[in-house]
């Protein structure tokens, strides 16, 4: 049964004529709340995750739980069809298990609130944001463990129950949450924040309401929804053909030896509406890459791709949805069944853009992006100080942006556009480590008219003792380039031990021990290059070399010769005459290749070939 609405007043909304001046008022009051909300939570969470990097989603949506403005997509959808209860006005609910609500949320560490917002008895529209907790406890500091077989060894789960009751908070809730956690006070902390944020949002929403009238909102939030539709309808009927296409890309490989693992997608055009088929994806994992990906969401990643790339002033939101059919077979890697592991499914969702792109520019190849958002790399590291405190650390990292059609990709840069780093100070500050390198790999990006971003070198100097736990990908599989360009330099993780003795670490380990001394190396991916490289500004690359994003030897990629006009004309000339045809896509080796060279070029075996021991029959088959 899905949740009901308790609403003391009845009267329906009025549809009214909403003039654009208005519309662009409450429009443009509807995107400062939800800079407010980011705000509002930044400055009152204590957890780097979410007070640092920005690693949470807010979102307002009108009264039906339609996304007007955020960037996730709307959770209210899913959560409606979970939730066997009634909302009142005061209500807040929490939840944290992702099967609760169709994938809403894809990993137990997000916890999400969401708040209903009322005024005169009536419900006019929903807030809601989600931010990840540095632990909600499970088998391993940070509750991401590589090596999980089920969501049950992943941390507590929370199904959507009322943190606020008409109002007053169930601290009992919160007692027991943060009862679980590593780091109790940052939880406690950071669930007050989002709870905070919604808050925010909710009298920005009443406020707009005095202004202009309930009837005058209600219909200007169906007016951006609508006007959304009609931009993507054109959209749709312009960049993409009946002609299915298809595109494949890989996670390299599960932490437990296995890999690579392929997402497939094909898209079409049915009339008015794009289909997008996830059939072809392998059955889902036994460990915790799995993705469970909510159709929604995928709709609004699609969205903001298109958008993005052929339309970048439109405000999205959720008004084109009914435009979009996504499938995706159950048992499969983005879709498994319960109580399949979902914590590491980071790779999976960076590579979901990835395979986007590709798919949104075979049409118009002009428009193709390279591969490079790919990951979200983290980094987790915990113990005991020299006072006997706990001390737990969790960091995303950034590899290198693709090149694109209209210039190159951000070094080191996050797939989320939202993100930061985490200050180097700041960690020096409050956890026993030194940061003795933090710097762009020179010519990591691949070459192009467009370069691939370059990956980061990040060199820690352990201070003290400790585990340290690595989520990364994009070690074997390159990210690809696109009309020529060359595909960008994969990651590697090693640990330089004080004893003398240097170690390849795999992209996906937990439970390393590191000692007072010890240097980690964690070097990130570099994106994909866009475009022939000998199309590239002479005095732009060697303007690099200079920045040293580029080495002299690295230049020679795109045919130049430092210093030497002459040397670069014959070089170039020698370029073009021996090699073939440009290709789309440069992916690179292939699969055996790589699984050849895999030993010698990483330190680290070939994973293994996957095998599905509890796939579904037809699954397994194919």
């Amino acid at each position: 049964m899905p949740a009901r609405i308790l609403e003391t007043n009845s009267t329906p909304f009025g549809k009214v004529a909403v003039d654009p001046v208005t519309l662009d008022i409450i429009e443009n009051a509807l995107r400062n709340a939800r800079v407010e909300m980011d705000a509002t939570l930044f400055r009152t969470a204590l957890s780097p995750g979410i007070r640092e990097q920005g690693d949470a989603f807010p979102l307002i949506a009108d009264r039906d739980g339609r996304m007007v403005v955020g960037q996730f997509g709307s959770f209210i959808d899913g959560f409606l069809k979970g939730y066997d209860g009634e909302i009142e006005e005061g209500d807040i609910i929490l939840v944290n298990d992702p099967y609760s609500v169709e994938g809403a949320i894809s990993h137990a560490s997000d916890q999400l609130c969401i708040a209903p917002i009322f005024r005169d008895g009536r419900l006019v529209a929903w807030s809601a944001m989600f931010g990840h907790m540095t632990d909600v406890g499970g088998k391993v500091p940070g509750s991401l463990p590589t090596d999980a077989a089920s969501i049950f060894e992943e941390g507590f789960r929370l199904p959507p129950v009322k943190l606020y009751r008409k109002g007053e908070l169930q601290a009992d809730i919160v007692r027991i949450a943060a009862h679980q956690s590593r780091m109790p006070e940052w939880f406690k902390a950071d669930l007050h924040a989002i709870v905070a944020s919604c808050r925010v949002a909710g009298r920005r929403v009443v406020e707009i309401c005095e202004r202009f009238g309930d009837d005058v909102f209600a219909s200007a939030l169906d007016e951006l929804l609508a006007r959304n539709h009609r931009a993507m309808a054109h959209l749709i009927s312009t960049a993409i053909g009946e002609a299915p296409v298809s595109f494949e890309d890989y996670i390299c490989d599960d932490g437990k030896g296995a890999g690579p693992f392929k997402i497939k997608c094909t898209m079409w055009r049915e009339g008015d509406k794009v289909v997008l088929d996830f059939d072809g994806t392998d059955p889902q994992s036994d460990s915790s890459i799995n993705f469970l990906l909510n159709e929604n969401m995928f709709k609004m990643f699609f969205g903001i791709y298109m958008i993005m790339v052929f339309d970048p002033q439109i405000l999205f939101n959720d008004g084109f949805y009914d435009l979009v059919d996504v499938r995706i077979p159950e048992g499969s890697l983005l879709k498994p069944k319960f109580p399949a592991a979902l914590s590491c499914r980071t790779h999976a969702l960076g590579r979901i853009f990835d395979v986007l792109g590709a798919l949104l520019g075979q049409k118009t190849p002009e428009f193709l992006c390279a591969a490079g958002f790919s990951s979200s790399p983290h980094l987790m590291f915990s113990g005991f100080d020299g006072k006997g405190e706990w001390f737990q650390l969790f960091q995303i990292g950034f590899g290198g942006i693709p090149g694109r059609p209209f210039g190159d990709g951000a070094d080191g840069h996050s797939l989320w556009p939202g993100f930061t780093n985490v200050p180097n100070e700041f960690l020096e500050r409050y956890f026993p480590m030194v940061i003795e390198r933090y710097e762009s790999v020179a010519d990591s990006g691949g070459a192009g008219r467009f370069r691939g971003g370059n990956g980061i070198h990040m060199t820690y100097r352990f201070t003290e003792a400790g585990t340290i736990a690595i989520h990364d990908d994009r070690w074997f599989v390159p990210p690809w380039g696109v009309n020529g360009g060359a595909p960008g330099a994969r990651s590697w993780k090693r640990l330089d031990k004080a004893s003398g003795e240097s170690v390849a670490l795999p992209s996906k380990c937990d439970g390393i021990q590191v000692d007072k001394g010890d240097l980690l190396h964690f070097v990130t991916w570099g994106g994909g290059g866009w475009g022939d490289p000998l199309e590239r500004e002479v005095e732009l690359v060697e303007l690099e070399v200079s920045r040293g994003l580029v080495s002299v030897e690295g230049a020679k990629r795109f045919g130049v010769v430092v210093g030497d006009a002459a040397a670069t004309d014959a070089l170039r000339a020698e370029i073009r005459g021996q090699r073939g045809p440009l290709e789309v896509f440069d992916r690179g080796p292939s699969l055996d290749e790589l699984r050849a060279n895999c030993l010698a070029e990483t330190g680290l075996p070939a994973p293994r070939p996957p095998v599905w021991r509890n796939a579904p029959l037809a699954l397994a088959a194919e």
